[in-house]
């Protein structure tokens, strides 16, 4: 497990709001401000999706600094050092720095939709249950892999149309995991909402942002964030939460 440590820079500081022990006032805790909120956060990515060897490290590496410095922020040269090879050696693994962010990209597209996918057949038939249960994934994936999910959001618009395809097409996918969702939710009258899709894309972009301010330097866990985000989603769908035999 490597962490990446980003340097501080002394403009402000960040805040985060949660109650306090008597519940009426709000406690909020500072520290210095850091533009990406990275700080010792783990660069790890999904169980058993790094190739071994060389491989594998460079795509770690790479997942650090692209973090860090952007795609176009980092060098190949760069990348290699990280590992501790040459660029020479580095070509022998990966044609360009393009194909080592297209397959970060990969990754985290992939494991979420995966997820999404395991998630909606584990809810059952219930539709706010069902919402639940996609929502609290896509918030676990961005609190347990939030490099890899900044990475495969923000750097997605480097790559070309050829390997952007891949990605563009599970996130294609995963979006209408959960309209189908909000779709059925509304025709059977479990959800009140006037405009689904702009719904739906209101609830996914939340779950995106975790990523960009989750941290140890937080109040809360990441069940917290998940459980709180579950009931927003459902509120902008207008649906009342599901039993807890509903929730599995």
């Amino acid at each position: 497990m490597v962490l990446v440590t980003i340097r501080q820079r002394a403009y402000g500081v960040n805040q985060s709001i949660g109650s306090s022990q008597d519940g009426d006032v709000a406690a909020v805790t500072q520290a210095r401000w850091d533009p990406r909120r990275l700080n010792a956060v783990s660069v790890t990515m999904p169980e058993g999706v790094t190739p071994p060897g060389t491989r594998g490290r460079l795509l770690h590496a790479a997942l650090k600094l692209f973090a860090e410095f952007g795609f176009h922020g980092t060098s190949i040269r760069d990348i290699a050092a990280e590992v501790g090879i040459n660029s020479a050696t580095l070509y022998a693994h990966y044609r360009s720095k393009e194909h080592v962010l297209a397959d970060l990209v990969l990754i985290g597209h992939q494991e979420l939709h995966s997820r999404l996918q395991e998630a909606l057949i584990d809810a059952g038939g219930d539709p706010a249950a069902q919402l639940v249960a996609l929502v609290r994934t896509q918030v676990l994936v961005h609190t347990d892999f939030p490099l890899l999910a900044l990475v495969a959001n923000q750097e997605l618009h480097a790559l070309s149309p050829e390997q952007a395809a891949p990605a563009l097409a599970l996130r294609k996918q995963s979006r209408e995991i959960a309209a189908g969702v909000i779709a059925s939710g509304v025709r059977r009258g479990a959800f009140h909402v006037t405009d689904p899709a702009l719904a739906g894309l209101a609830i996914a972009s939340m779950g995106v942002r975790v990523a960009s301010w989750f941290g140890p330097d937080q109040p809360y866990t990441r069940e917290q964030v998940a459980d709180a985000f579950t009931e927003f989603a459902l509120r902008i769908v207008g649906a009342e939460a599901p039993s807890t035999e509903q929730r599995g």
